[in-house]
């Protein structure tokens, strides 16, 4: 079983800063893209950022220049770095993964999406 777990939500004022995690564990050969993306009450679930094995990354405009999405691939990690948060930045928190298996001697892999449960960030006076 593959399992993604979250941490670092929580209250914050706005223009503070907070920094999320994501600790990925269990059967895997290998993870390719790893993302945050996010739920506010009342809205469909929406892309935040997400960063390939090899580093590159995406963001939604809408936090460009305000969060910073990195890996460490030792420990299956992703973080996301928030600044400058706004009271529109308040949502869960949801990690996912596409992770690979190996499932032959010919290299063939299987792969799978994975979403953590997610975390709180509420952002407010």
């Amino acid at each position: 079983q593959v399992q993604l777990v979250e941490s670092g939500g929580g209250l914050v004022q706005p223009g503070g800063s907070l920094r999320l995690s994501c600790a990925a564990s269990g059967s895997i050969d290998r993870i390719n893209v790893m993302g945050w993306y996010r739920q506010a009450p009342d809205k469909e679930r929406e892309l935040v950022a997400d960063i390939a094995r090899g580093r590159g990354t995406n963001y939604a405009d809408s936090v460009k220049g305000r969060f910073t999405i990195s890996r460490d691939n030792v420990v299956n990690t992703i973080y996301l770095q928030m600044s400058s948060l706004k009271s529109e930045d308040t949502a869960i928190y949801y990690c996912n993964a596409e992770v690979e298996r190996v499932v032959n001697v010919e290299g063939a892999t299987r792969r799978m999406i994975v979403w953590g449960k997610g975390t709180l960030v509420t952002v407010s006076s």
